[in-house]
């Protein structure tokens, strides 16, 4: 409920609705962007051995990327979302 709330925020139409699919998908991103990259205690994930790049920091660095190579000074969603097929199992 909280991450319908969230998007409707940004929703110019009243009409739009969401799946619950696109419900998930948001939930799951959100947790990433709450969190970072610190492993919750007892999730049984253990720190990385060496220091790695931030997966956060690639999408961002790949978003940015993109949208100087559309000839653009902000970076949008638009440019995360064009970029994130890349990131799906490079982690």
């Amino acid at each position: 409920e909280t991450v319908d709330r969230l998007l409707r925020l940004h929703f110019r139409d009243g009409r739009t609705r969401v799946n619950g699919d696109a419900q998930l998908l948001m939930a799951e991103m959100l947790k990433v962007f709450v969190r970072g990259d610190e492993p919750v205690p007892g999730d049984g994930v253990p720190p990385p051995a060496a220091p790695q790049r931030s997966p956060h920091a690639e999408a961002a660095a790949r978003a940015a990327r993109q949208a100087q190579a559309e000839d653009l000074e902000k970076v949008d969603v638009e440019h995360v979302e064009k970029v994130l097929p890349q990131l799906v199992g490079s982690g």
